[in-house]
């Protein structure tokens, strides 16, 4: 994944500050913006892990800090709910006017709600996802307890919120109040993917049911089972992320057959390998995959290794192979499944190997064959087995070439 720092203005004229999660070829299939939860920021570990997500898929991801949060100018305690939504109809013209409109919109905690009221004020969005959202935005007012009551009275007061203090103004209780949410539903017109967790002690889960209730088809909901209301474990934003992700294919990807139709730019294979651990994402044409290292090397075990990657290459060019062979020949082969081990060996105990010195490679590979052939049809497919390309290269000379790339 590529990350891209961008600033843009608001719409009170102060400057936003912005993250492009971009896909590791840099060649994005659809463009998403984030709403992150209230007082929060571009960075909370729910949106950089959802975003990482998307752009793996090949979906470019626009996160922003709302008006006096992280790095954006302004006052906090001059917004309300209702700037939010402007922030992000403003980041949506910012996309539109530097790449593309938003297809995709995602919301986490207010930042739901609010992506609910923008999205019919964001002519490219297509599809909408809510994350712990409340069905009401003044469902706040509950959460500020009895601060909502000093506020209305005050004019002002300051609140503590997650270990931090913001003030809050009685405009920002009066815009929540004065948002419809039947109407927002109403006038959404898209796709909807509301999430939720059963134990969110913040949003309770029956905010999900009123949303799910009010919207109208096509809607989908996903639990997200035993996490917080932050998404704050790792793997419960990973997996977050990975669902949205699938979902959001069916609305905004382009056709497949247009796809297909469109030759890649650059047909290399890229791997990267960013900061914070060995995760590396890797694209091949137009699909994606990871790969990391066991955490007990420094890795955090959430995809195949590099070497699980170089035999499972073997394992599938293998069951191809004799799969293309026995459809040729016109035999009955309902199945074959390739089984393989990877291991490093010292070269004395292997009895047909050049090499005596030292440690070599070996790879066990065991096939079973499914279908009424006869034991010659099974012989010659172990045999057709060693021929096909990858282990042909595996077992060959190889030539690897290496260079620095200009900056």
């Amino acid at each position: 994944m590529q990350l891209q720092k961008f600033d843009f203005p608001g719409p009170g004229g102060h400057r936003l500050a912005a993250l492009l999660d971009l896909p590791l070829d840099g060649k994005p299939a659809a463009y998403a913006l984030f709403a992150h939860c209230f007082t929060c920021s571009k960075n909370v570990r729910a949106a950089y892990h959802i975003s990482r997500a998307l752009a793996r898929e090949g979906i470019a991801v626009l996160r922003f800090d709302f008006t006096g949060l992280g790095e954006s100018g302004g006052d906090f305690a001059d917004t309300s709910f209702l700037s939010n939504v402007e922030d992000l109809i403003a980041a949506a013209r910012f996309m539109e006017s530097r790449f593309e409109g938003p297809t995709l919109l995602v919301g986490h905690s207010l930042g739901g709600a609010a992506v609910l009221k923008a999205a019919p004020s964001i002519p490219a969005s297509k599809a909408v996802v809510t994350i712990a959202a409340p069905a009401d935005p003044g469902h706040v007012s509950h959460v500020l307890g009895p601060a909502a009551e000093t506020i209305r009275a005050a004019g002002e007061a300051q609140v503590e919120i997650s270990g931090r203090n913001f003030v809050l103004r009685k405009k920002f209780l009066d815009d929540l109040a004065a948002v419809d949410p039947e109407e927002v539903m109403r006038e959404l017109n898209r796709a909807l993917l509301v999430m939720h967790s059963p134990v969110d002690d913040t949003v309770g889960i029956e905010n999900a049911a009123l949303i799910f209730q009010a919207a109208r088809h096509p809607k989908s909901f996903v639990s997200l089972d035993r996490a917080d209301h932050l998404l704050s474990k790792s793997s419960d934003s990973r997996y977050a992320g990975a669902v949205i992700a699938a979902w959001a294919r069916r609305y905004i990807a382009r056709p497949a057959a247009e796809r297909a139709a469109a030759p890649p730019q650059d047909n290399r294979i890229a791997a990267r390998t960013g900061p914070g651990g060995l995760l590396t994402e890797v694209r091949v044409n137009r699909h994606s995959l990871i790969a990391d290292e066991p955490a007990a090397v420094g890795g955090s075990d959430q995809g195949p290794t590099p070497f699980d990657l170089l035999v499972a290459a073997l394992g599938a060019c293998t069951s191809m192979t004799l799969r293309m062979y026995a459809d040729r020949k016109g035999w009955p082969l309902d199945a074959a499944t390739v089984r393989l081990t990877h291991a490093k060996i010292h070269a004395v105990d292997c009895a047909s190997c050049e090499l005596k010195e030292g440690m070599l490679d070996r790879i066990e590979r065991e096939i079973e064959i499914e279908g009424p052939l006869d034991e010659e049809q099974r012989q010659r497919l172990l045999q057709i087995a060693d021929r096909c390309p990858v282990h042909k290269t595996l077992t060959s000379e190889v030539e690897i070439r290496t260079r620095l790339s200009e900056p």
